[in-house]
């Protein structure tokens, strides 16, 4: 069996410029490290019909036939670098400074993964026999649309009637320090764009015309009003943000005859994008009516909200995380969508992985400590989960 150690395998991984949707070879790689420890894998790659995104190859790599099945999932997508001269080192040559690793995915997430497959590893040398399965669930679409990734190896897995019985996502869950927060559920997140309809003519006879940026600028101020929640003990308050108000018009003695705005919500478990879509839709409806203006209103649900209730599981891992760190990490709900959304579809889920204080920034990094105390922490979870 090989000797995989966590720092080297994050390294080869940085090294592929894998930002989405492109692969650089990173998925074939990683499947040959998986291969190596006697997983079975899988490359799936999928293809979307309407041709919205790109091809994407992911994984899905089993050990074992027998049940329980502990599932790691994660990502070796990135986000693009930005500008290279702003960084201190090349972002897809990984270096060492200061006792951190920096690069592209050093923190989200290429370093997680190479934790886990290197406790994994550890594991299988202390117990070469184990009651259940070990797979890997990973994606090269978690960055950008997330149409071909996650979300479709799911469908195939529910059509195969494979069983995950408990997930762990590697996603970076530490605002500061390794250890402090445990992800147990995400806000749902719905994106809209209104249209608004009026007439064009010239702003000296106004009356002449109907200026649809007047009842957009109403609609935006009256969807920022509304208090959507106050929150509960899992979920902080729903939240709406006007993100854009565009007018294409170069003129200024021309009224336009339309305007566009673009918002989000994230939200809560007390309510659905069914009941937004509907609550958002009369508000413009109703103010566009009162200003004799034609609406339009096209949205986008990345996800629902969802809670994992903490059990057996998610409790012994708060108990290995807080042992390995001597913090007690909290349950949290915060942050932005993950792929924990599709996958609690099919298996209960928690998310931790290392400190995101950098991560889709410049000079991206991950502590050396941070990734020898993540590689314990997810080898302690292996082995009293198949105690």
């Amino acid at each position: 069996m090989p000797n995989i150690n966590e720092l080297k395998l994050a390294k080869e991984l940085i090294k592929f410029p894998s930002v989405t949707p492109v692969d650089a070879g990173a998925i074939g790689f990683l499947a040959k490290q998986l291969r190596k420890l006697g997983f079975d894998c899988k490359i799936l790659e999928f293809k979307d019909k309407n041709k919205i995104s790109k091809p994407i190859k992911n994984i899905y790599a089993r050990l074992g036939k027998k049940s329980p099945n502990l599932c790691y999932a994660g990502h070796t997508d990135v986000v693009p670098p930005g500008n290279l001269k702003d960084w201190t080192v090349n972002p897809f040559k990984p270096t060492i400074k200061k006792n951190h690793l920096i690069g592209r995915g050093a923190n989200d997430m290429k370093s997680s993964i190479a934790c886990f497959v290197s406790a994994v590893e550890k594991f299988l040398k202390k117990r070469k026999k184990f009651n259940g399965s070990i797979s890997f669930l990973i994606t090269g679409d978690e960055e950008a649309l997330a149409i071909n990734g996650t979300k479709k190896v799911v469908d195939y897995l529910k059509k195969k009637k494979e069983k995950i019985d408990f997930c762990i996502v590697g996603e970076p869950t530490n605002p500061n320090k390794l250890g402090e927060m445990i992800k147990i559920g995400r806000r749902g997140s719905i994106s809209g764009t209104i249209i608004i309809s009026g007439s064009q003519g010239h702003v000296a006879y106004p009356h002449l015309s109907n200026n649809p940026i007047s009842t957009l600028v109403k609609i935006c101020k009256k969807l920022n009003e509304q208090k959507l929640d106050r929150g509960n003990k899992n979920f902080q308050p729903s939240n709406l943000e006007i993100t854009s108000i565009n007018v294409d018009n170069t003129a200024t003695n021309v009224i336009p005859a339309s305007a566009r705005a673009q918002f989000n919500i994230r939200f809560n478990n007390l309510h659905t994008s069914y009941g937004l879509k509907k609550k958002i839709s009369l508000i413009v409806k109703n103010l566009s009516k009162k200003n004799k203006c034609k609406f339009k209103i096209d949205f986008h649900v990345s996800g629902e909200s969802f809670l994992t209730k903490p059990n057996k599981t998610i409790y012994m891992a708060r108990d290995i995380i807080k042992r390995v760190t001597k913090i007690t990490p909290v349950f949290s709900t915060t942050g932005g969508t993950s792929d924990a959304r599709f996958i609690r579809k099919i298996s209960p889920c928690l998310e931790f992985g290392l400190v995101n204080k950098t991560m889709h920034k410049i000079d991206e990094c991950v502590s050396l400590k941070d990734l020898k105390n993540l590689t314990k922490i997810y080898q302690n979870i292996l082995e009293d989960y198949f105690e």
